[in-house]
């Protein structure tokens, strides 16, 4: 199935005019953070920001359904269920407020550079983690500042 999205996403990029993952890999170092680069990022982060958004309506409307139910256990489960739902959708909550910030840092031209040193983050870990602010360098060294020393 994930070749089927990702040669569905390959035909939609080329439909809109954009990059495909493929050939911003290829591209060259030079060409880092180009026009293309940062449309293609935009583009990714706006859909996930977009689905990020259905997600928490189809909870809300999910949460508002609630069917009452005579049975305790029934009803545990139920509550169970809304519970593990919940949390899932405050670390979307999370995640959405990071793709709020990569869209702001693209709009500022600062996208895809590392916040502690300046360098660059890489497309390889742009492409698996679009909302990465730290390059992989830099957040190796603060997570293991973090274990060592907590948070």
């Amino acid at each position: 199935m994930a070749t089927k999205t990702t040669k569905t996403s390959a035909a939609t990029s080329k439909k809109s005019g954009l990059l495909t993952e493929e050939e911003i890999l290829k591209m060259s170092d030079k060409d880092y953070m180009n026009e293309a680069q940062l449309a293609f990022f935009k583009a990714r982060l706006q859909q996930l920001e977009k689905d990020l958004l259905k997600n928490a309506d189809e909870t809300t409307e999910h949460l508002r359904e609630t069917v009452l139910v005579p049975d305790p256990a029934d009803r545990a489960t139920i509550e169970e269920e809304h519970a593990l739902e919940l949390r899932t959708r405050d670390r979307e909550r999370k995640l959405l407020k990071k793709v709020q910030q990569s869209i702001a840092l693209i709009d500022a031209g600062e996208y895809g550079w590392c916040e502690e040193t300046g360098e660059p983050i890489g497309i390889a870990r742009l492409l698996a983690r679009p909302t990465a602010n730290l390059s992989l360098e830099a957040q190796q060294r603060r997570e293991l500042k973090q274990k060592l020393y907590g948070d």
